[in-house]
C-alpha cells in the first residue's frame, strides 16, 4: 500500500519542494511504494529557481514541481496522507488543516527544521551552496524514512521513528 507523505513549508518555494523532490526520487530509485507531495500555508506561487537547480544537478525530475496551497490536500478528492513533515519553523507553529488520512490509521506528524537557504548570507554562489546543503540534509533524512518498515508501524511508532530521524 502506498505511503503518502506531505512536506509543508509556509511558502512552498524551496525546502518543502526539495523534500518532495528528493523523497520521490529516492523512493523510485529504491523501489519503495512512497509518494511525496509538498504544499504551503501561504504559497508564493513560484518555485525558487535555486531549488530547481539543486534538484536538477542531483538528477531529480522537476517537471511537475510547482508551488501550491495545502488546501489542495484537504478536499474530498485529495490524496490520503499518512505522514506530514514540516520543514520550516513558521509552518510548524501554524495550526494545520485536517488532512485526509488512510482509513484506520492516524496521521503521523513531525517537524524537521532547516534554515531557509533563500536567505543565506552572501551572493549567488553562497545561496547555491546553501540550497545544495539543504537538499543533501533533507535527502539524508528521506533515506532514513525510506528505510523504515512503513506498512508495519502504527502511527505512534511511526511518529517516534520520525522524531528520532529528526534528531540526527
Amino acid at each position: 500500500m502506498t505511503t503518502h507523505v506531505l512536506v509543508l513549508c509556509t511558502h512552498n518555494s524551496a525546502r518543502s519542494l526539495l523534500g518532495e523532490g528528493m523523497l520521490n526520487h529516492l523512493a523510485r530509485k529504491l523501489g519503495k511504494d512512497v509518494r511525496a507531495y509538498s504544499a504551503g500555508s501561504a504559497p508564493r506561487g513560484a518555485v525558487n529557481p535555486l531549488a530547481i537547480e539543486a534538484l536538477t544537478r542531483a538528477g531529480v525530475d522537476t517537471s511537475g514541481c510547482r508551488s501550491k496551497s495545502w488546501d489542495e490536500f484537504t478536499g474530498r478528492n485529495a490524496p490520503l496522507v499518512d505522514i506530514v513533515i514540516t520543514v520550516c519553523d513558521s509552518a510548524a507553529g501554524e495550526a494545520c488543516p485536517l488532512f485526509r488520512s488512510r482509513s484506520g490509521r492516524s496521521l503521523a506528524t513531525v517537524h524537521w527544521g532547516y534554515p531557509d537557504p533563500s536567505i543565506a548570507p552572501g551572493g549567488d554562489e553562497a545561496k547555491r551552496q546553501a540550497f545544495e546543503l539543504t537538499r543533501q540534509a533533507i535527502g539524508y533524512r528521506m533515506l532514513q524514512l525510506l528505510s523504515l518498515p512503513l506498512d508495519a508501524l502504527d502511527a505512534d511508532s511511526l511518529r517516534a521513528a520520525l522524531v528520532e530521524i529528526g534528531r540526527s
